[in-house]
């Protein structure tokens, strides 16, 4: 198999994996939400929300949010971020060249090595909306993981349409023609470019796993209006 062939189907199994099936309600925190938003909730939470910008302990980054492309998705990042749920979660899988990915409670606690590492979620599950026609998967799109399944040969979803949940992903490279459209996008880093490149180069435990041997832990997310 070719090199970026390799790398792809590595680094794809890894995002679906990035989910569990059951979600984990112990890792709710107090306050957080404990249900995806509805349609209306989202109009709501997203009125003010037009960036997100992340605090780590190599740097700061900004996301953009596209609530457009995906406003469910996008209005339960916010509010998860509003209430403190991605404090002190760490980046549990680094593929360089590939992404970055973060959003498991379980590492809140544990930031090394821990059964199951990116197998957790905020508690509830949510229906993954499939970016829009023209939509890519560009370099520093901010994309969540799920657990999607799919026929291989034909490509048709076969389930886990239901699978969004905290994690996601940032795009180190362009992933397009690497992935297939089944990620949610929501966002996309404008500002601190070089802090994600610094994340996407930390040294890890093995190039296929990708956990950091040092860990990268978010330290805040604050959601802001442009204004």
């Amino acid at each position: 198999m070719p090199r970026a062939a390799h790398a792809s189907a590595v680094a794809l199994a890894l995002v679906l994996a990035g989910c569990g099936a059951t979600p984990n309600p112990s890792f709710s925190l107090t306050g957080c939400p404990t249900a995806a938003p509805t349609a209306d909730e989202a109009v709501a939470i997203l009125a003010d929300a037009r960036r997100a910008v992340v605090v780590t302990n190599l740097g700061s980054f900004t996301i953009q949010l596209q609530p457009n492309a995906a406003p469910i998705a996008t209005a339960n990042f916010v509010a998860l971020a509003r209430c403190g749920f991605y404090a002190q979660i760490s980046f549990h899988r680094v593929l360089a060249g590939f992404l970055v990915q973060a959003g498991d409670p379980r590492t809140r606690s544990n930031h090394g090595a821990a059964p199951g590492p990116g197998d957790s979620g905020p508690g509830y599950h949510f229906d993954v909306e499939l970016p829009p026609r023209g939509a890519a998967y560009d370099p520093y799109v901010v994309s969540m993981a799920n657990s999607m399944q799919y026929d291989p040969v034909s490509g048709e979803i076969t389930g886990g349409r239901d699978t969004n949940g905290s994690q996601f992903f940032i795009d180190l490279e362009s992933l397009v023609g690497r992935l297939r459209p089944y990620y949610t996008i929501i966002g996309k880093v404008v500002h601190g470019t070089d802090v994600v490149d610094a994340i996407g180069a930390v040294p890890v435990n093995d190039p296929s796993d990708g956990l950091p041997l040092e860990p990268v832990i978010i330290q805040s997310v604050t959601v802001v209006s442009d204004g």
